[in-house]
């Protein structure tokens, strides 16, 4: 293995000392950092290969940096890849202000591109909790006619259904909790998602590896992926086929615990045959719904609703939860619970206090006060998306008003010694984290003031909740390295948002470089 010099690099330290000034070498080889010297140093000038580097032959590629800022590689600690993928290619009705509006764009694409006969339409990021209208079967049979269409909300909890699309995946009829027909919610949507008809195996394949391409190019070098469909089996194909674009902490989902329990798959097992990249995730359970859908799990009900679901849909209660989340525990599998509202939180707060289970609450976008020091004592990390509070600020002020203080309560879940890790839910939002950063930095993203100014957290603390913890690059670590073009914790704004990325680096290969 041929070693690399990053040669003029500026260390920047997330534990409070900023980005030193100092130019300094970095040298790579056996996929760590073997050394960090300064640049004026005389065997790192000579280009000498360091002691240790025993794989390393021939002389260091030498990159020159220039000043170029070099920070840990970052992580999305909450995606769904093959829908993410997928999504890249579906058609996108985020922008939609209504039904009509959704409608309208899915007949624009059909005038010009309908679909192979028999196959689906499928569009995504419908958002409806503003909207004016309801979006209904009807309303999409106006323009589609024969044509199966299903549009996938862009936060992932419910799926809205053409006529025909409804009698071919069996939906037909109003929602199964009695609702809008043609829109179908949480269970029976989660159900039919994977029926959904896509891209062959290898097509989809080949789209991950593009989506793993993209986020290399934001510094992404890992990712934890919370795929409903046997990540475990996926990421294993995946690698078999050459993709080496990004380290995966796959998931475990209830349906497949018992085959993992039986090959004594535990949290952090590396996949044999994956080359250390891939590693056993923890169970993954969604407790409750979301804001967006209004199922989330809330002590008081959302603000117009009435009747059975006035507070939102647990999805699964405690006497399944607890027994469930031991399970998986005495297995040597950690817990991922999702949790929106406040009332699901206080349930899976209750679940880990009473199995002892370590892991991590995911979202957790209302918080009980009382729940934000149950966090600490647990231990547990917040698996937080603070983009989605971008996405959210207007439904939950009109959904949860009264509440919104209460809200990505990020500053206080960081002051109480809470472990933050930042994702992105993809596809709910895109796959950058320097869209979190900026959203937990400034609680805006356009001219707008903040939101809820109070939770905003330092950028190191953002940027940190974001490499897993890792501060600074040392000798030792893995060599998953960004280089970026302005100094991150002086930047703000739409810049911070935007930071221009020169290269990511992965077990010391480059994934992405444009220096």
């Amino acid at each position: 293995m041929t070693a690399t010099v990053l040669r003029r690099a500026r260390l920047v330290d997330l534990a409070g000392r900023g980005a030193a000034e100092a130019l300094v070498d970095v040298w790579v080889a056996d996929g760590r950092v073997l050394r960090v010297v300064p640049t004026a140093d005389a065997i790192s000038a000579a280009g000498v290969i360091p002691a240790g580097a025993a794989d390393a032959t021939g002389p260091a590629e030498v990159v020159d940096l220039d000043g170029r800022w070099l920070v840990p590689g970052l992580w999305d600690a909450h995606t769904h890849m093959t829908q993410w993928a997928l999504a890249r290619r579906r058609l996108d009705v985020s922008a939609a202000t209504s039904a009509a509006h959704a409608a309208a764009l899915v007949g624009a694409r059909l005038r010009h591109d309908e679909p192979p006969a028999g196959m689906t339409l499928v569009g995504a990021g419908f958002r409806d909790a503003l909207w004016p209208d309801e979006p209904t079967a009807a309303v999409l049979d106006g323009v589609s006619g024969q044509v199966p269409v299903v549009l996938v909300s862009g936060d992932l909890h419910c799926g809205w259904f053409n006529t025909a699309a409804a009698e071919r995946y069996g939906m037909a009829g109003t929602g199964p909790d009695g609702g809008t027909p043609g829109l179908v919610r949480e269970h029976a949507w989660f159900a039919v998602l994977d029926r959904i008809e896509e891209a062959p195996q290898g097509v989809a394949d080949a789209w991950v590896a593009e989506a793993a391409a993209a986020a290399a190019t934001r510094g992404v070098v890992g990712v934890v992926d919370f795929e409903r469909s046997s990540a475990t089996a996926a990421w294993r194909r995946r690698l078999a086929a050459g993709q080496r674009g990004l380290r995966v902490v796959a998931s475990v989902w209830p349906e497949d615990l018992d085959t993992a329990v039986a090959e004594g798959l535990r949290t952090g097992d590396v996949l044999p045959g994956t080359d250390g990249l891939v590693t056993v995730g923890p169970l993954k359970v969604i407790a409750d719904g979301s804001l967006n859908t209004r199922t989330a799990w809330c002590h008081e009900p959302y603000r117009g609703l009435t009747g059975p679901h006035s507070r939102g849909v647990l999805n699964v209660p405690s006497d399944v939860l607890i027994p469930l989340l031991a399970r998986a525990s005495a297995a040597g599998l950690h817990g991922a619970i999702h949790a929106i509202g406040d009332a699901a939180t206080s349930l899976v707060l209750d679940a880990f206090e009473a199995t002892g289970a370590r892991g991590s609450v995911e979202h957790a976008q209302l918080v009980s006060a009382s729940d934000v020091q149950r966090f600490a004592a647990l231990g547990l990390t917040a698996s937080v998306q603070p983009e989605h509070a971008m996405d959210d600020r207007d439904v939950a002020d009109r959904h949860w008003a009264g509440r919104t203080d209460r809200a990505f309560p990020l500053r206080e879940l960081h002051q109480a010694g809470v472990r933050l890790a930042f994702g992105s839910d993809a596809p709910v939002a895109p796959l950058d984290p320097w869209s979190a950063v900026g959203a937990a930095v400034e609680r805006t993203r356009d001219d707008r003031p903040a939101w809820h100014p109070e939770q905003r957290l330092p950028v190191e603390v953002a940027l940190a909740a974001s490499t897993r913890g890792r501060t600074t690059v040392a000798e030792g670590d893995p060599a998953d390295l960004a280089v970026l073009e302005a100094d991150p914790l002086t930047t703000r704004g739409a810049a911070l948002r935007t930071m221009l990325v020169s290269g990511t680096m992965l077990a010391g290969r480059w994934t992405h470089r444009t220096v």
